[in-house]
């Protein structure tokens, strides 16, 4: 859409008073900035690769609205979300593990509740990572020309056997889970903070999220991966889930850092190949931590 399709659509459902502006173009989703006498909003354009967001988001909000933003509307066929400024992400702040504290606790509950609307999200095309899925995506995977050196590429190989084994061992029902929860997908909106940006979302293991939180805490936040903090946000995580169950968390771990690279592939495979070299880069640091968590697991 442009900023006049987007102002008609918008006018539909809250007062408009001055043109969108897009602040946030990426070939997966855009991002528009809508003024209105009731506050700023946004309208997200989803692409294909994520067209199921809108309706994902919407769906949580509903049974979750204390820790999703508001939602206006939304248009699961076109692709688009229109929402409510839910404030600023706490990116901005250093990503204070502080915040984590608040966030973490809470949607593990969501994802305790959301395993009753696992076929829900998959008819409505969230991909679909259940551990017993993942055996055969994996082997996909390091058929690929992937963004590594032989040496590294030819261990993916062997660890196949190992990979397959260790999703036999976790034994948790499936949810919903984010698989970007980091500090610029949590935000604060006056001391209340939300979960937004489910694009990268997929039914799976619970405590796959976590990957990307730690990651986030240890690269920005300069966490070690032993820290006390890390160790506290593991625990009131934990708290929602039966405690025969967290003894599985270290191997989730190691698991949830292939299943991220598989979901990466996925994202791969929906960009223009212009596009390819930029997310390479990130693409390789994903892979490498998923290896060197393997080898070296906390």
């Amino acid at each position: 859409m442009d900023a006049t399709a987007v102002h008609a659509l918008a006018a539909s459902y809250i007062d408009v008073t001055d043109e969108p502006v897009a602040v946030h173009r990426r070939s997966w989703s855009t991002v528009w900035r809508v003024r209105a006498t009731e506050g700023v909003c946004f309208l997200k354009e989803c692409a294909e690769v994520t067209r199921f967001e809108p309706a994902l988001t919407a769906s949580l909000a509903s049974r979750r609205p204390d820790l999703l933003p508001v939602v206006i509307a939304h248009d699961a066929e076109r692709g688009w979300l229109l929402l409510r400024d839910a404030g600023d992400p706490v990116g901005i702040y250093g990503n204070p593990p502080e915040a984590w504290l608040d966030v973490l606790p809470r949607y593990a509950e969501l994802q305790r509740t959301e395993a009753a609307y696992v076929e829900e999200h998959r008819s409505a095309g969230v991909p679909d990572l259940r551990t017993i899925e993942l055996p055969p995506r994996y082997e996909e995977l390091v058929q690929q020309p992937l963004p590594l050196d032989d040496d590294e590429h030819a261990w993916l190989r062997r660890f196949g056997t190992t990979f397959a084994e260790l999703c036999e061992q976790l034994l948790l029902p499936p949810t919903i889970q984010h698989d970007d929860l980091h500090m610029n997908n949590v935000y604060d909106g006056g001391g209340h903070l939300r979960v937004l940006d489910w694009g990268d979302a997929s039914i799976g293991h619970p405590y796959f999220s976590l990957f990307e939180t730690f990651r986030f805490l240890e690269e920005v936040a300069h966490l070690s991966p032993r820290s006390d903090w890390l160790r506290r946000l593991t625990d009131v995580y934990l708290e929602a889930w039966p405690r025969d169950e967290r003894d599985d968390f270290e191997t989730a771990l190691t698991v949830a850092g292939f299943a991220h690279a598989i979901a990466w592939l996925r994202q791969r495979r929906h960009l223009e190949v212009a596009e390819h070299e930029q997310f390479d880069r990130a693409f390789a640091r994903v892979l490498r931590r998923a290896i060197d968590r393997a080898e070296h697991p906390t």
